[in-house]
């Protein structure tokens, strides 16, 4: 699509928002209820697609990308209409007689670019907000995964006018000449590095964005949690989608005592969990041999504990552990994004508690223990996006918990209530009444107006 089409495009949906057609919740109920049959309806498509893009098994697909926006659009259709009520507040004395109520009102025309490593859940989840919310949309899924964004696009054009909710196909050209456009809000997934730059184009329109971005979250170990279910859970959550997970615990941090035996309960665990990980289809690939060639050369920088097979034929990195990293290693200092995981011990937790906190916030953190005062410590030392104690991944599913970054992670946050809140302006009304105006607010003021306003206020 070229620039002059994605302006008419950007035009058509200006137009078709500003005739109202957005605003009544029976049709954002019947958009939503659509967009679910189709999803349904084209799942088999859905999951053939991110096979050939990432290698993903049926199941992995459905678990966490169909099933995962079916089941957030059902909590839309659910919800929606008390979301969507006027929120009653108390009014001031100042302003007796009067009511005070916070609507939710769209906020227009909204862009998602969505990334490549979860392409159909991190494009479709954020656009049940938007259409929850009363706007209209621009999805550009990423070009990195081609087969499932051309399965979005089927999908979106099945169910919805262009001029309502449209997506756009292509690459870097594509995106730029989307951000030129001054959309009411822009719903980014992506690297920091990338993410800088969508906040930098949005600036010059003052376009408010949400960024969900990444980094390394850290995994903390203790010597008082659960070894074996511990492991089995952190290789659970590392090496989903063959690591590319922006939530995946990026390294661990584990107490010298009992670090020997987490690895041991590692091994065990890869070895249950993705036994003959190369020609087992439930273990993915990397998307692409630049990110392949990335991983490649971070499996130099340390001891290889467990793993370390590679086909860049079949862009294939097996689970690896790896340990005695080099100081100056991208292990350190770049978020993975591959089935790599290295392993630190530490000796004392509030060393490395301040050593950690003084790195950029991470999405996730990850605390494995037992101990309530040991969580407590790390939950009140350490800021990150969001917090998952003894599992990793998890905390994304619970329909009530917004997912988001903070700092150098990522800023605003969606799922659920809030995503219906993200793309929504929370307006603030005021409604006076006529039938009494009292008079303390006018001058001249008096000794005695001077008391009683003091007093009020």
């Amino acid at each position: 699509m070229n620039n002059q089409e994605i302006v008419d495009l950007f035009l058509s949906q200006r137009e078709f928002y500003l005739k109202d057609n957005t605003l009544s919740l029976d049709f954002r109920l019947n958009s939503l209820k659509r967009l679910k049959e189709e999803i349904i309806k084209s799942q088999d498509e859905i999951a053939k697609a991110l096979f050939f893009d990432l290698h993903k098994s049926y199941a992995e697909a459905y678990l966490t990308e169909i099933g995962f926006v079916i089941k957030e659009i059902n909590h839309a259709i659910k919800n929606l209409k008390k979301w969507a009520k006027d929120k009653r507040v108390s009014p001031s004395l100042l302003t007796f007689p009067s009511k005070g109520y916070i609507q939710n009102i769209p906020l227009g025309q909204v862009l998602i670019i969505s990334p490549w490593n979860y392409p159909f859940q991190l494009a479709i989840s954020p656009l049940v907000g938007a259409i929850s919310a009363g706007n209209t949309a621009i999805i550009k899924p990423a070009e990195l995964s081609p087969n499932t964004s051309k399965v979005i696009k089927s999908i979106i054009e099945k169910v919805f006018p262009s001029n309502y909710i449209s997506t756009v196909i292509g690459g870097k050209e594509e995106n730029l000449s989307l951000l030129d456009l001054d959309f009411n809000h822009i719903f980014f997934t992506g690297s920091p590095v990338l993410g800088k730059i969508v906040m930098e184009k949005a600036s010059k329109n003052l376009v408010p964005i949400t960024l969900e971005l990444g980094g390394k979250s850290p995994c903390i170990v203790d010597k008082t949690s659960d070894l074996e279910l511990s492991a089995k859970r952190i290789v659970f959550g590392k090496f989903l989608n063959s690591g590319q997970t922006c939530i995946a615990p990026d390294y661990i941090l584990v107490d010298k005592q009992v670090k020997d035996k987490l690895i041991e309960c590692l091994i065990n665990s890869i070895n249950c969990l993705y036994n003959d990980s190369q020609n087992a289809d439930d273990y993915g690939r990397i998307i692409s041999e630049s990110h392949f060639d990335r991983l490649v050369s971070m499996l130099m920088d340390g001891k290889i504990l467990y793993g370390g097979s590679i086909s860049r034929e079949e862009k294939y990195i097996s689970p690896t552990l790896i340990t005695d990293i080099h100081s100056n290693s991208n292990l350190l200092s770049q978020e993975i994004f591959g089935p790599i995981l290295p392993i630190i011990a530490y000796e004392d937790l509030d060393i490395m508690l301040e050593e950690l906190r003084r790195k950029p916030k991470p999405l996730a953190l990850y605390i494995f223990s037992k101990n309530k005062s040991t969580q407590n410590k790390i939950l009140s030392k350490i800021s990150s996006g969001g917090v998952c104690i003894n599992d990793t991944i998890m905390h994304i599913t619970p329909d009530n918990l917004p997912f988001g970054g903070v700092g150098n992670s990522g800023m605003g946050s969606y799922h659920g209530k809030k995503s219906f809140e993200t793309f929504s302006h929370q307006r603030s009304v005021l409604d006076r009444k006529t039938y009494l105006d009292i008079p303390l607010r006018y001058p001249p003021f008096t000794q005695t107006t001077k008391k009683i306003v003091k007093k009020i206020m």
